[in-house]
């Protein structure tokens, strides 16, 4: 059985365990005392709790005959009294003894969910590189969570580094103002330099030729590499299926539409958009 994290609070190691541990972990402060019935009765379930979420939450003790002054600071004026503490700040806590359900759902609100998880561990992809694993780790919290801003911006930054740009736009457009924080602001920006990257004059010539010529396959498909490979992924398979709708056997277009497809990063709904459409037209 996995053990708890228990440690006995003073006043040397308090500053480290309670203001500094709780940057990491959520601490769960039991201020106690020998004679206090109560406390024992509730002890016993704050270790279990401790136990079952040992890798998020530390179980600090505080026994309040001997840390008087401890005591003192945190104005405890019954026994048992519960805090708890989150990134250095008293979030929670209660007084008397409360059933284990009651206290599992109060440590539960303070400890990241599945998707706060994926994100981190998409943020921590996006500043190694690993940008197609970072876009999948996204796109996972993003659909197990829909609302959350944060997941949303992650995805669109990680779509940025892939050359998603369309996508990266929808989502960023998506956010709600309050929610556009300085990492909201730094992903729009890099989605602008990669939008005027994108927008080289030899594609705004080839646009030109096809505009006067739009039955010209093989420059439709040519555009359609050269809009690929500026990381405009969408338009780039519009123009092939324009092809293929007219023409399914025509030169490589059905091979281009799938190394397109096959390209996409894991996850990404537009790569699944266009395969439902290549499998209509095929069958």
């Amino acid at each position: 059985m996995t053990q708890a994290v228990v440690i006995d609070i003073n006043l040397e190691n308090a500053q480290r365990v309670i203001i500094e541990g709780s940057q990491d972990k959520l601490v769960i402060i039991d201020f106690w005392a020998d004679w206090c019935e109560s406390c024992k009765q509730l002890m016993p379930t704050l270790e279990k709790l401790a136990a079952a979420f040992s890798t998020q939450v530390v179980l600090a003790k505080v026994n309040c005959d001997e840390q008087q002054q401890l005591a003192t600071q945190f104005n405890i004026r019954s026994l048992p009294t519960v805090i708890f503490f989150k990134d250095g700040q008293p979030v929670d806590g209660f007084a008397g003894v409360e059933p284990e359900s009651s206290i599992r759902a109060r440590i539960e609100k303070y400890l990241p969910t599945v998707d706060d998880e994926l994100v981190t561990q998409a943020l921590q992809g996006i500043e190694t590189g690993e940008y197609e694993q970072a876009y999948t780790l996204a796109k996972q919290a993003v659909d197990i969570n829909p609302d959350s801003s944060q997941a949303q911006i992650v995805l669109a930054d990680a779509a940025c580094e892939l050359g998603r740009l369309e996508q990266a736009e929808q989502l960023l457009t998506s956010i709600r103002m309050a929610d556009q924080d300085q990492y909201y602001q730094h992903v729009t920006s890099k989605l602008n330099v990669a939008k005027q990257a994108a927008d080289s004059p030899e594609l705004r010539q080839l646009a030109e030729q096809l505009t006067g010529a739009p039955d010209n396959h093989e420059l439709r498909l040519e555009l359609a590499a050269k809009l690929y490979a500026a990381h405009r992924a969408e338009e780039a398979l519009e123009h092939i299926f324009a092809v293929l709708r007219q023409d399914l056997n025509f030169g490589h277009a059905k091979q281009q539409a799938l190394d397109m497809l096959n390209a996409l990063p894991k996850g990404d709904p537009l790569a699944a958009s266009y395969r439902r459409k290549l499998y209509s037209m095929l069958y």
